[in-house]
């Protein structure tokens, strides 16, 4: 208590409150002692407003911002309703018992609307007794400096008093002694009376064996002086004190960076430099750095946990370097709006403590600093995720991350706008999960296929469902508004495809799972399956040598893919191929096929499997069986087949009409890649969100020839109709996807399916929209693609080598100026919208 005596004057200036009854807490309360200092962590209050006191013989003094700093605490509250107050344990209002044991109890009166709501007590004794010489802290609100005072037993007056203004006049002090004055050594010297001191906010007093000096930060009497580069603020004080006829006086100042000082940001990281020799601290010019310790809010980290946070600190010459990665674990992510976007900066409270020791005077200090630092703002809009599972019957979007001042308020949708109490009336999910670093939160909102807001679209035998929903997020306190958007887009099949079980020679045995659910629900009222054998022949062989065979992708065999199934030589790959099967054609004296003479007749034999070394370690490693399908020809030998023909005089003599006529070529747009429908002309011009990818399919129309073959040459897109402007961008070249694209097109298989009755006679293509998103000023603009194309023989192709999605393409053709059989086409226009 004997910091309360010199501090009389002080309590008539502050509101005196008389103590009432004690309340069980429901709110969450943490206290811990770090060392020479106590803090409170508090939870749970809500939007409750926090008056925190100090109580001493059952009165309390409230801690405003001016008490606070005089008297040894630091108050922080954020939004979501947590608080933290830290108080040194050498407080104005601390009970000290021979400066080893310091009690400090707080008053925490919680308040709603103006009325009192609760009143929590909250009582800590922290033991401290390994005092250094000298101990000084630095708070973002003040500094603190404690001084070890001379006893009679331990003083011995140093040979050149001059050399140390902490000794040059100090003298063994006892009980008698009293403060009477405080020397300001600033750049013009300034003596105060002690009471005249405290009343400019000075926190003094003179325990059994220290003195404690604290000081606003900053002050009319502190200075600001470069170290190494890093401003910081100095209090330099000679404290006078007296004894009847004799006096002495007592060294104490600190040295603490100012706001922000010593720090440097990256776009990753944080990094903070603290002069290793503090230069108004440190007289004689030999010292020694005994320990060096970094924290987090107020807590001494281990070398572990530094390692495990990604953390380091590390020393050199000058400096004490302190590096943490922006987003790590123990930060805070702060929200701010500009203009509608959505900005972050990252908060952390850094702590560097070091020890050291002078060669001069023997006397050793430990230095606390706590840094607050908040990174520059950054431009983070929500991303939004489409994690949608089609069979589901449910759109799944997860929207972040956010940091956790921020709270989604609103859906919109075009049609109606929903709070959350309505989204979760009409059966929408909203919630939030943290993310993995714990800085931040992301949002999850499922919206069922059955809710209107859900747009649907049948087309041949596939449904496709939409969504386009706009996310209302404010960022408290001030209730800042900005939104995020999404568009989400999910196909579902009516008809399922059957899983393949097994494959005979003449049969194939599918299985189809069929599930039963309510639609209202989505909940499952049965599963069962139905199983059928097919007649088939998946091995053909033909008078003329041509064997055909087909290879299915088996249940038993999830991971293979049939584009890499070859014949005997692997340069025999398929004919056509997708994820369901692969297609070979092939003559009986080509690709690695073998004979054998049996009786009265000839048998070709081959197979088709897997020989590329990478798939057969992937499908080893999984443990699947390996997979082979044999391919067996019989032909017969020595066989007399009976012909019966007709002979007539020829009527006229073979001829041939000689007629010109033109190859039509045309360039449709398909709503999606099964290619079953398109854009109507009289729909465009057609518009797409710049995640969505465009699909072509290019047609040489009224061929029935499957000897004909369409080949792109070169594909290009301007934002003008005419082809020849500018700018272009390069899609195809000389018959393969433009290598220097970073998002370059994808060539589809055509197969003999519905129209397409001669794969030859087409060709298609997918561009992804992001091939656009480079130039970010023509985003919201319309473009044109334009192809160059050629017909050629498939017997005898000229220089573009036929496409195929599996295989590079190769091969030279001629400038299109140059050549007159290339012919253009040109689709659009095309409209790119940003989402």
């Amino acid at each position: 208590m004997g910091c309360l005596a010199g501090l009389g004057w002080f309590i008539l200036l502050v509101a005196v409150v008389n103590i009432e009854a004690q309340n069980k807490p429901p709110i969450k309360i943490n206290c811990k002692c770090l060392g020479n200092l106590l803090r409170v962590d508090l939870s749970r209050l809500g939007g409750s407003f926090l008056e925190v006191s100090a109580v001493i013989n059952n009165s309390s003094i409230i801690l405003t911002p001016s008490v606070s700093s005089q008297c040894g605490f630091t108050i922080k509250k954020d939004h979501l309703g947590n608080a933290v107050i830290s108080a040194s344990i050498q407080n104005c209002f601390a009970q000290n018992v021979d400066d080893k044991a310091f009690t400090t109890k707080l008053g925490l009166r919680l308040q709603s609307d103006n009325v009192v709501d609760k009143f929590y007590l909250v009582e800590e004794t922290c033991y401290y007794s390994s005092w250094a010489s000298r101990e000084i802290i630095c708070k973002p609100n003040y500094m603190e400096v404690s001084v070890k005072k001379a006893a009679p037993n331990d003083y011995n007056l140093p040979a050149y008093p001059d050399a140390d203004p902490r000794k040059a006049a100090e003298q063994p002090m006892d009980a008698g002694f009293r403060i009477a004055t405080v020397v300001f050594l600033t750049p013009e010297e300034r003596v105060m009376q002690v009471d005249e001191a405290q009343r400019n906010g000075y926190g003094i007093s003179s325990t059994p064996t220290r003195l404690v000096l604290r000081s606003p930060n900053p002050s009319r009497e502190t200075y600001t002086e470069d170290v190494a580069g890093v401003p910081m603020t100095v209090l330099s004080t000679s404290i006078i004190f007296e004894k009847t006829k004799l006096t002495t006086q007592l060294y104490a100042g600190a040295a603490c960076p100012r706001a922000q000082g010593g720090v440097f940001f990256t776009e990753t990281s944080i990094r903070w430099f603290l002069p290793r020799r503090i230069a108004p601290l440190i007289c004689p010019k030999h010292f020694r750095l005994l320990e060096v310790n970094m924290g987090v809010n107020g807590r001494k980290l281990e070398a572990s946990e530094i390692s495990a946070r990604n953390y380091s600190l590390t020393l050199d010459d000058l400096y004490v370097i302190v590096e943490i990665p922006i987003g790590a674990a123990g930060c805070q992510i702060k929200s701010h709006v500009q203009d509608g976007q959505y900005f972050t900066s990252y908060m952390n409270e850094l702590m560097l403590e070091l020890l050291w020791t002078e060669d001069d005077t023997n006397e050793d200090t430990r230095y606390k600093v706590f840094l607050p630092v908040e990174t520059p703002l950054q431009l983070q809009p929500p991303q939004v995720i489409d994690a949608t599972v089609p069979k589901e019957m449910m759109f799944k979007a997860l929207i972040g991350p956010v940091g956790f001042d921020v709270m989604l308020k609103n859906i919109r949708s075009p049609y109606e706008v929903l709070s959350l109490a309505d989204c979760f009336a009409r059966g929408f999910k909203v919630f939030d999960n943290m993310s993995p670093n714990g800085c931040s939160k992301v949002y999850t909102v499922e919206v069922p296929f059955t809710d209107r807001v859900v747009g649907q679209m049948k087309e041949m035998g596939v449904t496709i469902y939409t969504l386009y929903l706009t996310f209302g997020f404010l960022v408290l306190p001030k209730h800042a508004p900005f939104t995020a958007t999404a568009y989400l887009r999910a196909k579902l099949e009516d008809i399922a495809d059957a899983t393949v079980e097994a494959v005979a020679s003449s049969s194939i045995k599918s299985r189809l799972d069929v599930t039963l659910r309510y639609p209202k629900t989505n909940k499952t009222i049965q599963d069962f399956s139905l199983a059928c054998n097919f007649v088939t022949k998946l091995i053909e062989c033909f008078p003329n040598g041509t064997i055909t065979a087909m290879a299915i992708t088996l249940e038993s065999v999830p991971s293979l893919n049939p584009r890499r199934l070859t014949l005997r030589d692997p340069a025999c790959g398929p004919t056509y191929s997708n994820d369901q099967y692969a297609y070979f054609v092939f003559t009986a004296n080509s690709c690695g096929t073998t004979r054998k003479f049996l009786p009265n007749m000839m048998l070709y034999e081959n197979e088709i499997s897997i020989t590329d070394e990478l798939e057969l370690r992937k499908l080893s490693q999984s443990k699947e069986p390996e997979f082979e399908l044999k391919v067996l020809c019989y032909y017969d030998i020595n066989t007399n087949q009976a012909m019966g023909f007709n002979s007539r005089p020829r009527r006229s003599e073979p001829y041939a009409d000689d007629a010109r006529g033109e190859m039509q070529v045309e360039m449709r747009v398909a709503l999606d890649d099964s290619y079953s429908a398109f854009h109507r002309v009289e729909d465009d011009p057609i518009t797409k969100y710049l995640q969505q990818p465009l699909y072509f399919d290019v047609e040489l129309m009224g061929s029935y020839n499957p000897k004909v073959s369409l080949e792109l040459a070169h594909c290009w897109a301007t934002l003008e109709e005419d082809k020849m402007s500018l700018p272009q961008w390069d899609l195809i070249v000389n018959g393969c996807a433009n290598s220097r694209d970073p998002h370059p097109v994808i060539f589809h298989s055509v197969l003999p399916k519905g129209r397409v009755h001669y794969p030859s006679n087409f060709k298609r293509f997918e561009v992804p929209m992001f091939a656009f998103a480079e130039d970010k000023d023509n985003l919201n603009r319309q473009v044109f693609v334009h192809c160059e194309v050629v017909i050629c023989d498939v017997r005898n192709p000229v220089d573009v080598q036929c496409s195929d999605q599996d295989n590079t393409m190769k091969g030279q053709k001629l400038a299109v100026s140059d050549d007159p059989g290339f012919k253009s086409v040109t689709s659009g226009p095309i409209i790119i919208m940003r989402s």
